[in-house]
């Protein structure tokens, strides 16, 4: 293998896991239970699309509800002060109460979130609640409406606006595209090894750099992919036993097939014990009757 100096950069998403003691990688989301989530906020032009939705939704609502209720109330002869009030009211209910009742029962979904697969949450991952709902509308208001959201979120991570920025939330993007490039399989010559093969299993965060790097190999160049493979090599090694003489990229292949097949195996056998004691734990003792 390549030594330490001779190896490409990690790029984006390859970075080995940085010290426990320091707070793990910055790119993720550590929870309360010191799990670690690894979520993808919506992009800038996701988060204008949802909301030029929304407020095309709430506009259009609040005009026809406008409508409705001052066409209703004008055989009543009210005073201008009157109409003044019910306009007022009518106005907020529909761009404030109605945006902040839909997020807090959809818990951050809204008709244009849904279509462009967002939803808003919390900066450490978990879902909003009333008062971050309440915050978002009221800024809203004023930032939709004046264009305002428009320069923030180009200007901050995550393409959050004010309201994001005062109740602490942000869009993430839910929709996983679907599995194009097929499993690894085990490399040809190496079938007599996996027979004898002692491979630990992986911490967390190095067998979802290994998996993800045996997707997106293909869209690297030759140099960054040995880099990358023969990195992700050095880490793996302390849990292989013996290790094959392969290039590092077909080490990764080899662990990974191993490790897919012989859990595989395992659940296929618990099953089939499970399904031979059915009768037996199932099955009621020796002439007991049955009620």
């Amino acid at each position: 293998m390549p030594s330490r100096s001779d190896v490409v950069p990690f790029p984006p998403g390859f970075e080995p896991d940085a010290d426990p003691a320091r707070g793990g990688r910055v790119d993720e989301i550590m929870t309360g239970e010191a799990v670690a989530l690894d979520l993808r906020p919506a992009s800038y032009a996701l988060r204008v699309a949802g909301a030029l939705i929304d407020l095309m939704v709430y506009l259009g609502g609040t005009y026809a509800l406008l409508i409705t209720v001052l066409v209703s109330l004008a055989a009543a002869r009210l005073e201008s002060a009157a109409y003044a009030i019910v306009f007022t009211v009518l106005l907020v209910t529909g761009l404030v109460v109605a945006p902040v009742t839909v997020e807090t029962a959809t818990r951050g979904r809204s008709l244009g979130k849904l279509a462009v697969g967002a939803r808003i949450v919390r900066d450490d991952g978990g879902s909003i609640g009333f008062r971050h709902a309440f915050i978002r509308g009221l800024s809203g208001v004023v930032e939709n409406l004046t264009g305002i959201a428009l320069l923030v979120g180009l200007l901050t991570p995550r393409a959050k606006r004010l309201g994001d920025l005062m109740a602490g939330t942000y869009a993430q993007y839910e929709r996983v595209s679907r599995q194009t490039t097929p499993p690894p399989l085990l490399p040809w010559g190496l079938g007599e090894w996996a027979g004898v093969a002692d491979v630990a299993r992986l911490p967390e965060g190095l067998a979802r750099r290994v998996a993800q790097f045996l997707h997106e190999a293909w869209a690297y160049d030759a140099d960054r992919r040995a880099g990358i493979a023969a990195g992700l090599a050095r880490e793996l090694a302390p849990f292989v036993s013996p290790l094959p003489a392969v290039p590092p990229e077909y080490l990764l292949a080899a662990v990974v097939a191993l490790r897919r097949d012989r859990e595989a195996r395992a659940l296929l056998t618990e099953q089939q014990r499970l399904d031979a004691l059915a009768p037996v734990l199932q099955g009621m003792p020796h002439d007991f009757p049955r009620r």
